[in-house]
């Protein structure tokens, strides 16, 4: 099922947000009570950067906003960075762990390898600023870090790999929870070799399915990103084999399931499963990142910020720092 703009459109606040009742705290309050008990701890989600450099072309996006948005998107993701490093917990801890689910820059300059390593370039930018985290991050890939077919896979993979010594999926194992970073561009759907060729749709391959299952049948209490809304993934690539009857399979340790691309706060509740959220950009408000405490004790995790999102829109009011 594809989402057009005007379906996006008809969407209203009130029916996204009508599922986040768990989510209801506000930052202060969530502050005052995240030192309950103990083997706790916070990680921040921040979303479609779209890093830009000196190669850019103003005026080549769909829109005013749009193009007067990427121009502050490099200041923006500073701002969000910055605030996330400030943020103090009321036991003094901090932000453990940063998850950027793709779009970590915005498009290629260039076709030619060695062009990225003769010229600082919109990778080496955003290194810089997500070295700036006081925290490890993971990243993942959005749809702006490739560029199929002027871009081989191939070729995003070699460069992934050589700026942020980042592979196309992986998982890391922490305080007992298990953060999945799947990537849907590795299917048919994002091979122009593949009759199957339609870039709006995201699949994984079955390779990556194969290794995404073998994560989670391990049963520990996880957390998924994916760069598109699983609303655009295909639900099943081989025979009845794919991604949403996996998650519903696993939806009892499958704590959430994070996406981006939208650039927009939606809520898709457990319409697929485990609870499935869309977050907005950085890109578009600095204050558009996500805080969240983990309790390694009970194996659940808890939006601590939600009270922020400002639903179906690109915006979120300001993280108050204490």
């Amino acid at each position: 099922m594809q989402i057009t703009r005007r379906r996006f459109a008809q969407l209203s606040a009130a029916s996204l947000g009508a599922a986040i009742n768990p989510f209801t705290l506000s930052a202060e309050q969530a502050v005052a009570s995240s030192t309950a008990g103990s083997g706790r701890f916070h990680f921040a989600v921040v979303s479609d950067s779209h890093v830009i450099d000196r190669f850019y072309k103003p005026g080549s996006e769909n829109g005013v906003e749009d193009n007067e948005s990427i121009l502050k998107a490099n200041e923006r993701l500073q701002i969000a960075r910055d605030t996330i490093n400030k943020i103090r917990f009321a036991d003094g801890s901090r932000v453990e762990r940063i998850i950027i689910p793709g779009d970590v820059f915005h498009n290629y300059p260039s076709t030619d390898y060695d062009f990225y390593f003769q010229n600082e370039t919109r990778l080496d930018i955003a290194k810089k600023l997500i070295d700036g985290f006081e925290a490890p991050v993971m990243l993942g890939w959005g749809n702006h870090d490739y560029d199929v077919p002027a871009v081989s896979r191939e070729m995003s993979h070699r460069l992934f790999e050589a700026k942020f010594q980042t592979k196309p999926y992986h998982s890391i194992d922490e305080h007992g929870f298990r953060f999945v970073m799947l990537n849907n561009f590795l299917g048919e759907t994002w091979d122009d070799k593949s009759p199957r060729l339609r870039k709006e749709y995201g699949s994984l391959g079955e390779e990556q399915l194969q290794w995404a299952e073998a994560q989670f049948e391990a049963r520990k209490p996880t957390v998924v990103f994916i760069h598109y809304p699983l609303w655009s993934v295909l639900p099943t690539e081989v025979k009845d084999y794919g991604l949403h009857p996996m998650l519903r399979k696993y939806q009892d340790s499958i704590q959430i399931v994070i996406a981006g691309h939208w650039h927009k706060w939606v809520d898709f509740a457990h319409t697929f499963g485990p609870q499935h959220t869309v977050t907005a950009a950085t890109r578009y408000d600095p204050n558009a990142f996500m805080v969240f405490e983990a309790d390694s004790s009970k194996g659940t995790i808890r939006w601590m910020d939600s009270a922020r999102a400002e639903w179906a829109t690109h915006f979120a009011t300001p993280y108050k720092l204490s």
